[in-house]
């Protein structure tokens, strides 16, 4: 296990799904950990799951797309916790729709949550890591950052763009004492995923089982990665054995994306 005993991470999104499962895996590993997410009960719950584990647990109430509520959220942190060193930028949007009926609107917001927030959150982080020579930034990204597909083309626009500033920041603060990677999983049981099945079968007529099936299949291992895969990686890439670890889009798929 990771040693981040005395270190202050922060995971956007962190109410329920990766987020939650990343958050009980950091606190698992020593670190006090603040969550934010627009969801109360979700957010006291995982708190109380974090304080459980004998670390500080900090409930944010935050919508990411609003860029004073993201400071707000940086400032609440370090009043309640300290300085965050640790962050892993994990709230996102995903949706569905044909080229030509992916409105101004979809589009923008899809951006603004899954590229633009984080872009705001390394902002907030990185003066305080490099003043530290020290700092850990996991991005959760998708395969989508890696492959374009049908259907997706305002999700995949915005997982390159997460990529992309994953890279492109790694490079920056590399001789810094601070790494930046992203990770890129396939299909994970979450939420998100039942969505994708239920409007597969909406619009085909299959089952919402046979939708998932379609899901599972996407993998060369006929599964749905799990949420305690991601966090188990998004762990080790904070801790000192990753150190030499940086820049990297690291795909968790069992095998669909070989590049």
């Amino acid at each position: 296990m990771a040693e981040l005993t005395g270190r202050v991470a922060l995971v956007t999104g962190g109410g329920k799904g990766i987020g939650r499962a990343i958050a009980l895996s950091l606190a698992e590993a020593g670190a006090d950990v603040a969550i934010c997410g627009r969801s109360r009960p979700d957010l006291d719950e995982t708190a109380a799951a974090i304080r459980a584990r004998g670390r500080r647990g900090e409930p944010i109430l935050c919508d990411v797309t609003d860029r004073s509520q993201v400071d707000a959220m940086f400032e609440r942190t370090r009043s309640a916790l300290g300085e965050p060193l640790v962050l892993v930028n994990n709230a996102g949007i995903a949706a569905s729709a044909r080229l030509a009926q992916t409105t101004d609107e979809m589009w923008d917001l899809i951006i603004r949550i899954n590229a633009s927030a984080a872009f705001w959150c390394m902002k907030a982080v990185v003066p305080a890591m490099l003043e530290a020579k020290w700092g850990r930034i996991v991005n959760i990204a998708s395969i989508a950052a890696r492959a374009g597909a049908p259907y997706i083309t305002a999700y995949a626009a915005s997982k390159h763009a997460l990529l992309g500033l994953t890279r492109s920041v790694a490079a920056e603060v590399a001789a810094r004492g601070i790494t930046v990677n992203a990770i890129c999983p396939g299909y994970v049981d979450t939420e998100m995923t039942n969505r994708s099945a239920a409007y597969i079968s909406a619009r085909t007529g299959r089952t919402e089982d046979a939708a998932r099936k379609i899901l599972q299949d996407v993998s060369p291992q006929g599964r749905l990665m799990t949420v305690e895969e991601v966090a188990a990686l998004a762990t080790y890439l904070c801790s000192e054995a990753a150190r030499g670890i940086t820049g990297q889009g690291i795909v968790l798929d069992g095998g669909s994306v070989q590049a």
